[in-house]
């Protein structure tokens, strides 16, 4: 699968290939979270077509959500009858036009779809008149076998979006919202009162959790539309601060300008129902039987139609959570967070403040403080060892919705503390930690985890968002999922990571592969990368050696010393170091297993004119003497500006002290520091060479290290 690892670009321009790019791009998935843009995307880019402004070179354009194509998932069509049924206009197409046209089929939603795409289903349907089901239609259409010169592109939430597999996607793109600037933008367009827009703005920037929600345009429709009733009503209180709040003033607002439609209790606790019971199994469209299973009469509840959903998955969420006052041990066994959100609004709802605002909607259900304060103290003692990083913190987002701040209060203690290595921090206070890098504006110098005493779980979970220059997560056993939090913070813009150390994890190449995406992204500003004992081989390599090859410009420092590279895999990077791009100063290979064979494209790397490289580790490496001879063709080139050099333990003998001083007389001008301790075949002959040139002028040799060497005599020639 081809990814555009952070290049931005406009959507017409999806199914053109970069300019590195060899192949064509013929099947699209755009990802992105609910309400964010996509099918405005869709429909921004049919409409440029048909207005011819842009991708002329597209015959036919056929869009088809899969709302629709849920209404007949269990019928029999063919491709042509299908364009026919939903698109009448096109009655007048012939199967041969369509055979050599080139048309673009467009199928938004896949996260709503009720269809079964198997693509390990062996049915082949490569005539456009051949009747099948619609999803053995939609998958031959996907892997080619129907209509291969067809554009694809398909929309889904990430959620739903693995159901097509990676090789028969060409390209994948994300639609990520609103920026900072374009959120206040919005709300600037969204009210022609500037002085109205500005107070709205205002009051999101003091709201964490409301602004950051806000990168979802149909969340600042949520919050304009409940911001807007409230500051231009004499409705009095305070404006609303967390999610509970908000929608829970958002529900009265629409309630009212409903005039009562569906204000009665019983309709809105059918609503809550239907909401929480299809969000336990992931359906986020209804159809007439799901309505009535849950009591409720379709003109009672929504305007007439064939299917219906909410506005918004967390409208779905907020009234499953006004139905339903439990599901906390649900949601936390839940691998892939659809109940988050839900679990908050649960929470926020105890609140007395909250149930004020809904007691007209709900009737009188007043929780008291001592039942309120239990449920906090269960939520700090929660037991959180088989929790997920990422379902743990959910638990510090409840106590937030419910208005205690106290261990975030802890956290702020405990960072100010010149004692916090001490303190072992529970599974919550590092979800507060994780929240508090999060909303920071301040860049932290270091993150380095081992300072705080924690779980593993709690160590990865206050990684999750990384705010800092420098972060240090040497040995805290990180997984495949960690890389990609760690890909996504390298992608992030801007991103303030510049020295990140991922020693003794047990990343593997995959987890390599994933973190390379992040670090061939241009908004990557990593200096120092240390991958020393990763468990990592030639194809680890491989994916360094592409990822810095398309970003070149920054990095400076890599170690990758106690990893099973081999010849094979050095081979890879040499490339990367010969770039003219490239600014790596220091490299670390020590306990590579590299043998002679690479030590001449390692010369090659030297003496190119371009070469920035200072320190070279190759330590503990055999190299032998033949080794040393290929490599110092490097270090005698003008051109050659490393400063120092490692070889210790590397199988040497006295002639290697011979290579070392030609070289060294050759070119004098850098070389200041040389390791050759642990080598037992060097006799004080061959160190006796290298000790003379300590004494001439023109040679910078400030540092020799000899003393380990076994055979060598104490009374040195040094």
């Amino acid at each position: 699968m081809k990814t555009l690892h952070d290049t931005a670009f406009k959507v017409h321009d999806i199914f053109k290939a970069l300019p590195d790019q060899q192949t064509n791009i013929r099947v699209v998935l755009t990802n992105g979270v609910a309400g964010v843009g996509k099918t405005f995307s869709v429909q921004k880019f049919t409409l440029d077509w048909a207005e011819d402004l842009e991708n002329q070179d597209v015959s036919l354009l056929v869009l088809l959500s899969f709302r629709e194509l849920n209404l007949i998932k269990d019928e029999q069509y063919s491709l042509l009858t299908l364009l026919h049924v939903f698109h009448p206009t096109l009655q007048k197409v012939t199967a041969e036009q369509l055979a050599v046209c080139k048309p673009l089929f467009i199928f938004d939603g896949l996260d709503e779809s009720r269809l079964s795409l198997d693509f390990n289903h062996r049915e082949v349907v490569s005539d456009v008149t051949q009747k099948s089901s619609v999803n053995v239609l939609l998958t031959n259409l996907i892997k080619g076998n129907l209509l291969p010169s067809a554009l694809v592109w398909i929309t889904s939430r990430p959620a739903a979006a693995n159901q097509i597999p990676p090789p028969c996607v060409d390209r994948v793109t994300e639609v990520r919202g609103f920026t900072d600037v374009q959120k206040e933008e919005y709300f600037r367009r969204r009210f022609s009162d500037e002085e109205l827009s500005s107070r709205i703005i205002s009051h999101i920037k003091t709201s964490r959790s409301l602004h950051i929600m806000c990168h979802i345009p149909v969340f600042c429709w949520i919050t304009a539309t409940v911001l807007e009733h409230m500051l231009t009503t004499e409705q009095r209180g305070e404006l609303p601060k967390t999610l509970t709040d908000l929608y829970s003033h958002f529900l009265l607002v629409q309630t009212k300008r409903k005039k009562n439609k569906e204000a009665d209790r019983e309709v809105l606790v059918k609503l809550g129902r239907l909401a929480f019971e299809h969000l336990e199994k992931g359906n986020i469209m209804f159809y007439q039987e799901d309505l009535e299973q849950c009591g409720l009469d379709v003109t009672e509840a929504l305007d007439s139609g064939v299917f219906y959903c909410f506005v918004h998955l967390s409208i779905q969420e907020f009234l499953a959570a006004v139905y339903m006052f439990h599901s906390m041990e649900k949601s936390l066994e839940s691998k892939t967070g659809h109940l988050d959100l839900f679990v908050q609004f649960l929470h926020g709802l105890s609140l007395e403040s909250n149930q004020r605002l809904l007691r007209d909607l709900l009737g009188k259900r007043r929780i008291s403080s001592r039942s309120i304060q239990s449920i906090i103290n269960n939520l700090k003692n929660m037991n959180s060892d088989d929790i997920s990083p990422d379902r743990s913190i959910n638990i510090f987002y409840c106590l937030m919705e419910m208005n205690d701040h106290s261990v975030h209060h802890e956290i702020q203690e405990l960072l100010m503390s010149e004692n916090r290595s001490k303190k072992k921090l529970s599974e919550i206070q590092c979800s507060a930690l994780s929240y508090m890098l999060q909303i920071s504006d301040e860049v932290l110098d270091e993150l380095d985890l081992k300072k705080y005493r924690t779980s593993l779980n709690g160590k990865t979970d206050a990684a999750m968002d990384l705010n800092n220059k420098n972060c240090i997560l040497s040995g805290c056993e990180l997984s495949i999922v960690h890389c990609q939090i760690l890909a996504s913070a390298l992608k992030s813009n801007p991103s303030h990571l510049r020295e990140l150390d991922l020693s003794n994890n047990y990343l593997e190449n995959q987890g390599v592969g994933l973190l390379s995406t992040g670090l061939e992204s241009p908004h990557c500003r990593l200096e120092i990368l240390r991958l020393n004992n990763c468990e990592i081989t030639k194809t680890g390599c491989g994916f360094l050696a592409l990822a810095l090859k398309s970003n070149m410009f920054h990095l400076k420092e890599l170690d990758l010393s106690q990893n099973k590279l081999r010849d094979s895999g050095v081979k890879e990077l040499c490339a990367f170091l010969e770039s003219r791009q490239c600014r790596l100063e220091t490299l670390r290979l020590s306990d590579c297993q590299v043998t002679h064979e690479r030590c001449t494209t390692l010369a090659s790397a030297l003496k190119s004119s371009s070469s920035h490289l200072r320190h070279l580790d190759l330590s503990r490496n055999r190299l032998k003497d033949l080794g040393v001879r290929l490599l110092c063709v490097g270090v005698k080139s003008a051109n050659c500006k490393l400063e120092s050099l490692r070889l210790q333990g590397c199988k040497l003998s006295d002639s290697s002290c011979g290579y070392l001083a030609s070289a060294l007389r050759s070119n004098p001008s850098h070389l200041k520091q040389l390791d050759l301790r642990e080598n037992r075949d060097m006799q004080n002959s061959g160190v006796k060479e290298l000790c003379d040139l300590l004494d001439s002028l023109n040679c910078r040799l400030e540092n020799l290290r000899l003393v380990e060497n076994g055979n060598m005599s104490k009374q040195s020639p040094c």
